[in-house]
């Protein structure tokens, strides 16, 4: 398979030489140096000088060759400008309720130049911090510290440089030693329009036995012309804490999407780490679990479903860096139309880190012939007593599974359906909340009904 693929990655990379990515405009006098600790200004200065240090990623790069990004106009993003939001379509209400089965304890709704930040009274005399990005650096700067930069670097890539030098949106979640929250928090980051750059950071700190469900939506209405986001999601999970992150990509078919997300668990820490992804034009997404403390346990679990032109990249990395540590991840997607998939995924195991038991899958349903899904497991094991396995899987529906329920009197669309729901099933089975399940379905059946108009079924 490998020696097929190689001519094809040649000529991609010489056309590469010919037309490259386009440079972004963004200018040093959008970056906000004018912030109350050292450690922050000197992050942003970092981050300003690796961004302009970086070039466009394009596909001579091994993460980057299977997503071209030459068709972005990054010439021609702006940020938006405050209160902006007053101009451009609200979220729809559907956006705004609790996904979580009943209540939130805390919601932020990030519009263009605005955040709306509600935090229940209990949580805060508890002294849980749930604000906005902007709200944080100036009134919790040490708190920040512990985490900005600590899991994510701004070396990381152009991307990671661009959010960590101007972002302008953003949640810090933080949770104080052994302090549980019984009810989850909700944020969602509204971004209509087109031509702007909606750039983010999110950083959750939970410290010693703490526990936490925070659920996160990127979303915005589909436009004619192109948009950008590009964000950090930091995660740290302390010494025996839970953290429950769900985390939403809706984003309308015109916006290219670029993050860089790593989580930090501490020893006997727990985190449960829920993806989906149904949106964008283009997604470019780095997600990594870093268990750094003995005993720490990491799972991921994804979800995604394509259409028309999309393309989504996810490469994940479950890095085991200490003894008696457990991964465990699963991303499922299906695609239609003329769409495509990649995934890259890496179990690395540190030398030294002793009893690792590391697992990976990627399963993939292509329902058109045009479609294409890349789905490329890997294993770097530096210590002898583990136990690492994977499995990746790209394949059609089974026809006698078809004739099967067509046997029963189920028409083929539906038949179809029945099948694509039930290939996902293992993912929603993971997903602890009801109404996030809930949405997910609603999004296949919707995606599957305009399939079949458009096939004539």
């Amino acid at each position: 398979m490998a020696m097929q693929e190689t001519p094809r990655i040649v000529t991609r990379t010489r056309r590469a030489d010919i037309s490259k990515p386009k440079e972004f405009k963004f200018d040093q006098n959008l970056v906000d140096f004018n912030l109350p600790h050292p450690d922050l200004i000197a992050y942003r200065k970092e981050a300003w000088q690796h961004f302009q240090t970086f070039p466009m990623p394009s596909v001579q790069e091994e993460a980057w060759r299977r997503t071209d990004i030459r068709g972005l106009k990054a010439d021609l993003f702006r940020l938006p400008r405050e209160q902006e939001y007053k101009d451009l379509t609200p979220p729809p209400d559907e956006l705004l309720q609790p996904l979580a089965d009943g209540e939130h304890g805390g919601e932020i709704v990030l519009l263009p130049g605005k955040a709306q930040v509600q935090l229940d009274e209990e949580l805060k005399k508890q002294g849980v911090i749930f604000t906005d990005y902007q709200s944080a650096l100036r009134e919790y700067p040490s708190l920040v510290t512990k985490i900005l930069g600590k899991a994510v670097r701004t070396s990381d890539g152009k991307f990671a440089a661009l959010a960590g030098a101007l972002a302008h949106t953003g949640v810090f979640l933080y949770v104080p030693r052994n302090v549980h929250l019984k009810t989850p928090l909700h944020s969602l980051l509204w971004g209509p329009g087109t031509g702007l750059a909606y750039i983010s950071h999110f950083l959750v700190y939970l410290e010693e036995g703490a526990s936490a469900t925070y659920v996160h939506e990127f979303a915005s209405p589909t436009e004619m012309e192109q948009a950008l986001h590009a964000g950090i999601v930091e995660l740290y999970v302390g010494k025996g804490a839970q953290l429950t992150f769900v985390e939403l990509q809706s984003w309308g078919e015109h916006v290219w999407n670029f993050t860089h997300e790593r989580a930090l668990v501490d020893r006997d820490g727990n985190l449960d780490w829920i993806f989906g992804a149904i949106g964008s034009h283009l997604t470019k997404n780095f997600s990594e679990i870093d268990l750094v403390g003995e005993g720490s346990t990491g799972k991921m679990s994804g979800f995604y479903f394509t259409d028309h032109d999309q393309h989504l990249d996810h490469d994940t990395q479950q890095n085991h860096l200490a003894p008696h540590t457990t991964s465990d991840l699963l991303f499922k997607g299906a695609l239609i139309q003329e769409s495509r998939s990649v995934w890259q995924g890496m179990i690395y195991v540190a030398p030294g880190a002793q009893k690792t038991d590391g697992y990976q899958a990627n399963r993939n349903l292509v329902l058109s012939p045009k479609a294409r899904a890349d789905s490329i497991p890997g294993l770097e094991i530096l210590a002898d007593d583990v136990r690492c396995t994977h499995g990746a899987t790209v394949g059609k529906i089974d026809e006698e599974q078809i004739f099967y329920l067509m046997a029963r009197g189920i028409s083929r669309p539906l038949a179809e359906r029945l099948i694509v729901e039930g290939f996902f099933d293992p993912i929603m089975q993971r997903i602890p909340f009801e109404g996030v399940r809930q949405r997910f379905q609603r999004t296949i059946a919707e995606k599957m009904r305009v399939f079949d108009e458009q096939m004539g079924r």
